[in-house]
């Protein structure tokens, strides 16, 4: 049996469904071909989704009681929790009450986008090309700019961070630029490939999955070897499915907590 295995899996290795790819996740236009306003599979899910996201919050706030239903308890708890656990953790209430609507909005965006990924009929996180992430990212860079300039002042604020008090003067060669490339760079492309990268590998694996599962059940010729290698492969998609769900989550706290931490940094230290 296990010969009989290895010999299938080796056959399979040579002869198997083409894997998924990044490619896949650029799908042809579907409206306004040929346009500056075409749309593909991905913008139609990020605009459906973000009309969906603020109706639902739209009527949950009109509807708002004194004694909370179960939705609007758990729409308050949401919030609450980016709110406390979040934002005023590390900022504090003063400056965190300026940025708390930034950071709600970024978390509750980013996490219904991820989701998009494990919905049936989208399928497809409105998150998993560089283009979203690189808007929250660019997002965060601004607001970050903008409070050390009204905060410290751009020249001051510049200076201090590329050029460390107390440090010796001829590490300076190396750390300035350093420092300034952190600034500029370092820190919006690490959130975005951060969002990014976990987005797209995680509906990879679930697609290789599902591909898997397919080929196994249905393809593959000896029914023997192939609907317990299958069903194997199927509950391997399942448990990453759940999974996803789970980083979707954990990819808008991350974003949402390291936005906050940026900001934060450009107000001067006490």
């Amino acid at each position: 049996m296990v010969g009989a295995l290895s010999t299938s899996v080796l056959l399979a290795a040579d002869s198997g469904p083409e894997l998924p790819s990044v490619e896949d996740f650029l799908p042809p236009e579907i409206l306004f071909q040929g346009t500056p306003f075409a749309i593909n599979r991905i913008i139609l899910v990020r605009i459906v989704a973000t009309l969906l996201m603020i109706a639902v919050l739209g009527i949950t706030a009109k509807r708002a009681k004194i004694v909370p239903g179960r939705w609007q308890g758990f729409i308050e708890y949401v919030i609450e929790f980016v709110r406390d656990k979040i934002v005023y953790e590390v900022m504090g209430e003063v400056r965190g009450k300026r940025h708390l609507a930034m950071i709600c909005t970024l978390f509750f965006t980013i996490f219904v986008f991820n989701l998009c990924g494990i919905i049936p009929g989208t399928n497809i996180a409105a998150t998993a090309t560089v283009v979203m992430p690189l808007i929250f990212a660019i997002w965060t860079l601004v607001q970050y700019w903008i409070v050390a300039a009204r905060e410290q002042g751009l020249k001051s604020f510049i200076r201090h961070e590329v050029f460390t008090p107390g440090v010796p003067w001829p590490v300076y060669i190396l750390l300035s630029p350093i420092q300034l490339l952190e600034l500029l760079v370092i820190r919006p492309a690490s959130l975005t490939i951060r969002l990014f990268a976990n987005m797209i590998s995680g509906h990879l694996l679930v697609a290789t999955c599902l591909v898997f599962t397919q080929y196994w059940l249905v393809d593959f010729s000896n029914k023997l070897t192939g609907v317990p290698v299958g069903a194997l492969w199927f509950f391997g998609a399942i448990f990453l499915t759940c999974f996803e769900a789970l980083v979707a989550f954990l990819q808008a706290y991350v974003f949402a907590v390291l936005a906050a931490v940026y900001i934060n940094l450009s107000y001067p230290e006490e």
